[in-house]
């Protein structure tokens, strides 16, 4: 449905320029989301996809294992849509204390984005509101050290932003001049909130992503936290126990589309269009993270098998597999303090995981050295490849 305009211009000066900035008038949109018939279709496949991906931590031993390999994905993606270029094997190199030679500034970017995702979650667990306050947290641990720590880090903007183009004056958008960002955010914190809304957490969830990138409120990180905003909506109405949907893979994928769509709705008003888009990569995403685990319970089933037959050295190797299957890039001297080992315990149960095939070490040095759990890396790896 085009709608037209879903706002107003206003004329602002720029750096001695005058450009029109994009004001977004307050959610819900006007006139109602038509839901009927093949779009209903679409927001249930997509329910019944959460819902199954919400079921999937009954499948895992332990379901924090699949969050921290996720979240991490996650990182990886969303931080390459703006333009890093970290592998998932450099994150998690990175963030192993022994390991030699990690290089790049755009790891640590990413990292910060880990570090602005854990404390987005921990503070909703702890029972802390979605809110402004708590979006401006993650933003501060986000940009507090690297590329973009000069840029406000935890603050909404006070200064005009734009979006492509060179200067405001040849941006492809310009969104809302400083003095609006507030009230424009507060109506978002209202609309997330609303208990009387229309429309089910899914659909609040799609139409506040793109309120949030039209208004642009910090100086730097928008897309990755208005990224997050997707899941952490969908953990806080508690649509996912664990905040496990992350779209940044499918926006990467279709990445001319994403960009096409939310032009459409702020020129057009095409809710629907943003909506039918959106709610299919909610069921793509929702199915693909289903398979991953299920192919991740099955390579941990067969990948045990293959050690209950060592004898008196089971034990040990298997406690050392179990912290591969929880961090799948590890140090001997992580297996040491993690497993409560001896050193040469640790290298030992370390040489049998490597003769039966499931991990493999990369470093060929013989002090600090890596081993990877190879078969999880691959299946965690599929789409992560850099742009």
């Amino acid at each position: 449905m085009k709608r037209g305009l879903t706002g107003r211009y206003e004329i602002t000066s720029v750096g001695g320029e005058h450009v029109r900035a994009f004001i977004p008038s307050a959610l819900p949109p006007q006139p109602p989301l038509d839901l009927t018939n093949g779009r209903q279709q679409l927001l249930e496949r997509a329910t019944l996809a959460l819902g199954r991906l919400d079921s999937v931590t009954l499948l895992l031993p332990d379901p924090q294992i699949f969050l921290y390999s996720y979240v991490r994905r996650e990182a990886v993606l969303s931080s390459q849509i703006e333009g890093t270029q970290s592998s998932l094997a450099d994150l998690l190199l990175f963030e192993l204390k022994d390991a030699p030679g990690v290089p790049m500034d755009d790891v640590a970017e990413v990292s910060n984005y880990v570090a602005a995702m854990e404390h987005g979650i921990r503070r909703l667990t702890e029972g802390f509101p979605l809110s402004n306050r708590l979006l401006r947290e993650m933003h501060g641990i986000l940009l507090s050290k690297g590329r973009g720590a000069e840029k406000s880090p935890g603050e909404f903007r006070r200064t005009q932003n734009w979006i492509g183009g060179t200067r405001p004056g040849n941006a492809h958008f310009v969104p809302p001049p400083p003095q609006h960002v507030a009230e424009c955010m507060a109506a978002i914190e209202r609309f997330i909130h609303d208990e009387y809304s229309l429309y089910p957490t899914l659909v609040r969830a799609a139409l506040a992503h793109v309120q949030f990138e039209t208004i642009h409120p910090f100086l730097d990180g928008n897309g990755r936290i208005g990224r997050l905003l997707i899941a952490f909506m969908l953990h806080h109405a508690a649509v996912l126990t664990q905040p496990l949907l992350y779209l940044s893979l499918y926006f990467k994928q279709h990445r001319s589309e994403y960009y096409r769509l939310l032009d459409l709705v702020r020129l057009e008003g095409d809710w629907e269009a943003w909506l039918d888009f959106f709610l299919e990569g909610v069921e793509r995403t929702a199915s693909s993270e289903v398979q991953t685990a299920r192919r991740l319970v099955a390579l941990f089933a067969e990948d045990e098998a293959k050690l209950q037959d060592l004898g008196r050295a089971a034990s040990t190797t298997l406690r050392v597999f179990h912290l591969l299957c929880e961090r799948p890039l590890l140090t001997l001297n992580e297996v040491h303090l993690r497993a409560n080992l001896s050193f040469a315990t640790a290298a030992k149960a370390m040489d049998r995981l490597i003769a039966v095939g499931i991990v493999n070490e990369l470093t060929g040095r013989q002090r600090n050295r890596v081993f990877a759990y190879d078969c999880y890396l691959a299946i965690l790896n599929e789409g992560t490849e850099p742009l």
